[in-house]
């Protein structure tokens, strides 16, 4: 046993010193040029603006998300206007103050007056948009679904963030002598799951939320996930030892 394995040592020892200095060399500078491409991207991408839609119905809570998302309350300076009327009457880009080439923008409500949702999907221009938030509040409504379907119509991405979950539950509990506040949150999980499958969106990602206690239900977990939209592009297949 102990010869036979001598002999695979020396047999790998003759082959690497069967390398030679030229082919050395040409390993080395592939895997700097994969390198230096990878760095290239990642520049690409941090001078690279991200351009997040908020979109859904009036007073569904977008602006107070944006502001929540970016650190803020209303009526800080810089923070999105919020307010029990309609306030959004036209999209509105907010810097994140740490993520600066995180843009998220205040779009208006769908299904208002001034905006009913066919007029909404054709003027809102939803190919400006790198990815969408759809914001929606109480039971889910024709409109989620049809902003849903715009969306995926366009082969673009969002994630769909149920606010207002403690109000809900709060409304449940003066309603209610006793309610189970997990299970209730599952069904409201599920009720939003569902009815975006119904939309033709097979694998919905979607979020339960307070816009004012960020450590209640998925507040967290949807801020990491955001960041996380920003993959760098995709390389072509370069190896070092092609």
């Amino acid at each position: 046993m102990g010869g036979a394995s001598s002999s695979d040592e020396m047999a790998r020892s003759s082959n690497t010193s069967n390398i030679s200095q030229q082919e050395l060399k040409s390993i080395y500078e592939k895997g700097r040029g994969v390198t230096l491409l990878i760095q290239k991207r990642l520049n690409n991408l941090d001078n690279t603006e991200f351009n997040i839609a908020v979109t859904g119905e009036s007073g569904a809570g977008k602006s107070t998300f944006i502001n929540s998302m970016r650190g803020l309350r209303s009526g800080d300076e810089g923070a999105a206007e919020t307010g029990n009327t309609e306030t959004t009457m036209e999209p509105i880009g907010y810097k994140h103050p740490n993520l600066p080439n995180f843009c998220f923008w205040d779009l208006p409500g769908i299904g208002t007056t001034k905006f009913p949702a066919d007029k909404y999907l054709t003027e809102m221009n939803f190919e400006r948009y790198d990815f969408f938030i759809i914001i929606s509040h109480c039971r889910f409504r024709e409109n989620d679904a049809k902003l849903a379907t715009e969306i995926k119509r366009l082969g673009k991405e969002f994630y769909f963030v149920r606010s207002k979950i403690d109000n809900d539950l709060d409304s449940m509990g003066k309603h209610q002598r006793k309610i189970n506040e997990g299970a209730e949150v599952e069904k409201i999980r599920n009720d939003c799951v569902r009815n975006l499958q119904e939309a033709g969106v097979l694998a919905p990602n979607v979020f339960l939320i307070s816009n004012f206690d960020h450590s209640m239900y998925d507040f967290v977990r949807l801020k990491k996930n955001i960041k996380l939209k920003r993959n760098i592009p995709p390389l072509e297949t370069v190896s070092p030892f092609n």
